[in-house]
C-alpha cells in the first residue's frame, strides 16, 4: 500500500482571523474610549467651568494673548471702542468683569472673546461696520460668551481632545490628527449653539441700549460669500450659516431699520 501524505485541516502557522480584521476592532475600540473619555471630561469642563473664579480667570487671561498684531492701547478707535464697552457695560450687562478691548490688525471680519473679559476686534470688522448700533449688537454677542462662559468652555475642551488624543497616540501621530479631526467636528455643533445663544443675548443688549433691534440683522449681509459657512458647509463650521443667523435674529423680533433711524458711528470710530 502506497502512503499518501494529506495536509491536516488546521493550518497552525496561519492565523484563522484576518489580521486586518483584528486591527480594526483594535482601532474601534481605542475610538470608542477616546470619545467615552472625551465625553466624561468634556462634561467635567463643563461644571469646572461655572466655578472658576474670576481670580484664576485674570490668571488665564495674563497666560493667552492674542496672535495678531494690536494697535497700542492709545488708538483713538480703541478708545472709542472701550468708551463704548463701558457705556453698553453700565447700562445693560452686569457680570463680574470689567471689560477691555483690544484692537488688532487683521483685515477678517471678527471678534472674540478671551479669559479675564478682553474682548479682540479685529480691525476687518471695524471697517465693515456702518453704524453704531452693528458694534454694540456685536460686543454684546460677545459679552454673550462671557455670560455663559463659552471661552471657558472651549479653552477646557480643547486641552481636553488635544490630550486624550496624544495620550493614546502620541503628539506626533498622523493617527492623532485624523482622531483629533473626527472629534473636532463633534464640537463643532457645541460650538454653534454658544454662538447662536450670544446673538440672543446680543439681541437683548440692543434693546436695552436703545430700547430697539434695529441693526441686529444687519451685520451679517455684509459678510462675504467667501466668510459664510453655506447651506452645508455650516455643518462643518463653527458659526451657523448668516442666512440662518439673520432669520433666527428677526423670528426673535430683530427690527427692519427705516433709513435715517441707525446711530452713525462716531468719528473716531469712522476713522474721521
Amino acid at each position: 500500500m502506497k502512503y499518501t501524505p494529506r495536509q491536516g485541516e488546521t493550518n497552525f502557522n496561519v492565523s484563522p482571523v484576518s489580521v486586518w480584521r483584528e486591527l480594526l476592532i483594535l482601532l474601534g475600540g481605542l475610538a470608542v474610549i477616546i470619545a467615552g473619555l472625551y465625553l466624561l471630561m468634556g462634561f467635567a469642563v463643563d461644571l469646572t467651568a461655572e466655578r472658576i473664579s474670576p481670580e484664576f480667570e485674570a490668571r488665564l487671561g495674563r497666560i493667552i494673548s492674542p496672535r495678531f498684531p494690536l494697535v497700542g492701547d492709545d488708538d483713538p478707535r480703541r478708545l472709542c471702542l472701550q468708551e463704548l464697552v463701558d457705556r453698553i457695560q453700565e447700562k445693560c450687562v452686569h457680570l463680574p468683569y470689567h471689560f477691555k478691548v483690544m484692537l488688532a490688525k487683521d483685515p477678517r471680519i471678527n471678534a472674540f472673546a478671551l479669559p479675564a473679559g478682553v474682548i479682540v476686534v479685529l480691525t476687518g470688522l471695524l471697517e465693515k461696520a456702518e453704524s453704531e448700533n452693528e458694534l454694540v449688537f456685536i460686543l454684546g454677542h460677545e459679552m454673550g460668551h462671557f455670560a455663559h462662559r463659552d471661552h471657558l468652555r472651549r479653552m477646557g475642551r480643547s486641552l481636553v481632545l488635544l490630550a486624550a488624543v496624544t495620550m493614546v497616540f502620541g503628539p506626533d501621530s498622523s493617527l492623532s490628527d485624523l482622531v483629533a479631526g473626527s472629534l473636532g467636528l463633534a464640537e463643532l455643533n457645541f460650538s454653534r449653539r454658544q454662538e447662536t445663544a450670544a446673538d440672543e443675548f446680543g439681541l437683548r443688549v440692543l434693546k436695552c441700549f436703545y430700547g430697539n433691534t434695529c441693526g441686529a440683522d444687519i451685520f451679517f449681509s455684509k459678510i462675504p460669500a467667501t466668510g459664510d459657512p453655506g447651506r452645508f458647509g455650516h455643518y462643518f463650521s463653527s458659526h451657523p450659516q448668516n442666512r440662518r443667523r439673520i432669520a433666527h435674529l428677526r423670528d426673535l423680533g430683530a427690527s427692519n431699520c427705516p433709513p435715517g433711524s441707525l446711530r452713525p458711528l462716531a468719528d473716531c470710530l469712522a476713522g474721521k
